[in-house]
């Protein structure tokens, strides 16, 4: 196979710095673009300006607020200013709260076809919609590609899903991926890049193609994309980009490591039911569920396109009376589109509450299900608790199926509605970029802003060379960062306070670990498969290390997460099976000579203490993860790498 045949292929070829193309093997590659929000953002720019770099190196670098836009304290009012202030002074586009939620808005203003983009939010590979090679990081390894410090990654296998057919009537881009999730569950991504291709790509739009890449980080792929054809143009064209555009297609004969073929034409609506977005079901076979609310936007289905066809199915209806509704668009400029073409009003006059353009729901930040609830979202994440009410049920649904169930009260299949309206792909959209402020050229002199709120990062210890720790959690399969360290309006306000939020460490699983925690002189944590899925929130791996957690011994990691621990110099350990079942919570744990077997060995040996019992922990790690551990993190190592080099 000839890896530059394919899109990523070619995207990485452009833009490799270190290492060879070679599956499995560790590249540098530069980053041209950079994004961040702002209930990460904040720990990326203490990242940053501890780096002492004096101004973003990338070809652009933006910041958004989206997240934290619930002010009822000071805390996220500091945060923002905190971070414009950072923005100006060190050459950064800022998009004010109340512009949108930062994938939709860099899909419609900043995306370029075959360019790279890092951000720390697991969504960044939305703009994969446009052929951007679009990747979800770590706020540290973001901070540092601001730097202009190569991006390493171990080079991906690369999947292809072949798409044929025509989508049905009511069936829609969500069902697209929902499908792929059923076919390869939340695992089916790791250790790759998904493109896709054949004939039906064409009938399918740029919101419709970003929100099938947006979910693949479902799947725990580094990214999923599109080529870069008409369809692409014509967007960019429309948000007056046509400049940015570029043709980007696999070459004739490009090989890939797997090859899946959907026929669109097949498919029905679908709905991921509780508790995971892989636990697909027909939306038939759902019929039973009754609904107490029903949420439609985030950055998986908040286009003009989604929120117009929505509009056009409430006309003239209303919500049904036990069904709370609630529609948030994903940008102002939707939003301002939507209010002069009248569909505002269709969605007033229906009875939906309309939200702000930001993250809201979908991060816990507001609109609560109650006690018990069923709620029917656009979302792309179900996960427990993570709607702020710890029993709701969340089902995942495309447009339809939600308008739907608000209309109906229950699961239906969205025919029930009539006959499908047809929804047009603008000519032009309103492009209005007064609440994105660029950087200002003389940045010298600007002062940044912090509030009370906002502390320093906290200094990290090189890895001793023993390890006597307590296990204090032994968790199960595909733990999720919102199982470690949940979100919501009372933790992600602290997120630029390390010690406060540290608290909140796995609150819902084991409320009193902190407390424990700061007890011990050392812990471990004992996990299933797939530890750390979902968000890339780093202060999932901070937080816990800040706790004094040294290391994670798991049956696999997720990928984002396994990265974030490495960063914050937390030892992630493969154990087997069997080893897994032999260890419980209280255990006590030696690791030694890890300085020996970070720097020559694969494996390390794992004594169970209380148990009398020994077994080889495997290590699985690059020359460089080795090296960023002895360290005590990527901060440390960069730091003495580049800026301390006579250390």
């Amino acid at each position: 196979m000839a890896y530059r045949d394919h899109i990523v292929g070619q995207i990485l070829d452009e833009h490799l710095k270190e290492g060879e193309l070679i599956p499995g093997k560790e590249i540098g590659i530069r980053i041209d673009q950079t994004l961040t929000q702002d209930a990460t953002g904040t720990l990326v720019y203490l990242e940053f300006m501890s780096l002492g770099v004096d101004r973003v190196r990338t070809k652009r670098s933006v910041s958004y607020i989206d997240h934290n836009t619930l002010q009822t304290g000071f805390e996220n009012a500091d945060d923002h200013l905190f971070l414009q202030s950072a923005a100006a002074r060190y050459g950064v586009h800022f998009s004010r709260p109340g512009n949108g939620i930062c994938h939709q808005v860099h899909l419609e203003r900043f995306g370029v076809p075959g360019q790279t983009l890092l951000g720390s939010d697991s969504h960044t590979p939305s703009a994969g919609g446009l052929g951007m090679l679009a990747m979800g990081a770590g706020g540290l390894d973001v901070s540092l590609a601001m730097a202009g410090i190569p991006f390493y990654m171990t080079v991906p296998r690369v999947m292809l899903v072949r798409l044929i057919g025509k989508l049905p009537p009511w069936v829609g881009a969500k069902d697209v991926i929902l499908y792929l999730l059923k076919e390869l569950t939340v695992k089916g991504g790791v250790g790759k890049i998904i493109e896709y291709g054949g004939p039906a790509v064409k009938g399918l739009s740029i919101p419709d193609r970003a929100t099938i890449t947006n979910m693949g980080a479902e799947l725990g792929a580094w990214s999923s994309l599109f080529p870069s054809d008409e369809v692409t143009k014509q967007f960019l064209d429309a948000q007056k980009r046509g400049n940015d555009w570029a043709p980007i297609h696999a070459r004739e004969g490009a090989g890939y490591d797997e090859i899946i073929e959907i026929d669109l034409s097949q498919l029905e609506p679908l709905v991921a039911c509780p508790p995971s977005p892989d636990k697909v079901k027909p939306v038939q076979a759902l019929s039973h569920v009754k609904v107490n609310q029903v949420a439609i936007g985030s950055c998986a289905n908040s286009s003009f396109r989604d929120l117009k066809l929505v509009a056009k199915l409430l006309h003239g209806k209303k919500a049904h009376p036990h069904v709370s509704l609630v529609i948030a668009p994903g940008s102002r400029q939707v939003l301002s589109m939507l209010a002069r073409d009248g569909s505002l009003a269709d969605m007033i006059d229906a009875g939906a509450r309309i939200l702000e353009v930001a993250c809201g729901p979908c991060i816990g930040m507001g609109q609560a299900p109650p006690s018990g609830g069923v709620s029917v979202r656009t979302f792309n994440r179900n996960f427990p608790g993570r709607s702020g009410t710890p029993d709701a049920e969340v089902y995942l649904a495309s447009p339809q199926v939600a308008v739907a169930a608000a209309l109906t009260g229950h699961l239906v299949h969205p025919e029930v509605l009539g006959i499908p309206p047809v929804v047009e792909n603008p000519e032009s959209f309103l492009v209005d970029d007064s609440m994105i402020i660029p950087p200002p050229q003389h940045t010298e002199e600007i002062a940044i802003r912090m509030g009370p709120n906002i502390k320093p990062m906290p200094a990290l210890e090189p890895m001793p060379d023993t390890l006597n720790l307590k296990v204090l959690l032994k968790a199960k399969d595909n733990i999720t960062t919102d199982d470690i360290l949940p979100g919501g309006s009372r933790a992600l306000p602290l997120r630029s306070n390390i010690p406060a939020i540290s608290e909140f460490v796995f609150a819902s699983l084991a409320p009193n670990f902190a407390e424990r925690a700061k007890a011990e002189s050392g812990v471990a944590i004992v996990g299933g498969e797939n530890y750390g899925q979902g968000s890339s929130r780093e202060h999932a791996a901070l937080a816990p290390r800040h706790l004094g957690v040294y290391a994670v011994l798991a049956k696999s990691f997720a990928r984002l997460h396994r990265a974030n621990l490495i960063n914050f110099g937390v030892l992630p350990l493969l154990i087997r099976d069997e080893y897994y079942n032999k260890m419980t919570e209280g255990d006590y744990i030696q690791l030694t000579d890890l300085h020996m077997a970070l720097n020559e060995r694969d494996k390390v040996v794992v004594k169970v203490e209380n148990k009398h019992i020994e077994y080889e922990a495997k290590i699985d790690l690059s020359g460089q993860e080795r090296m960023i551990l002895l360290a005590g993190g990527r901060l440390n190592f960069y730091r003495r790498k580049f800026i301390e080099p006579d250390h």
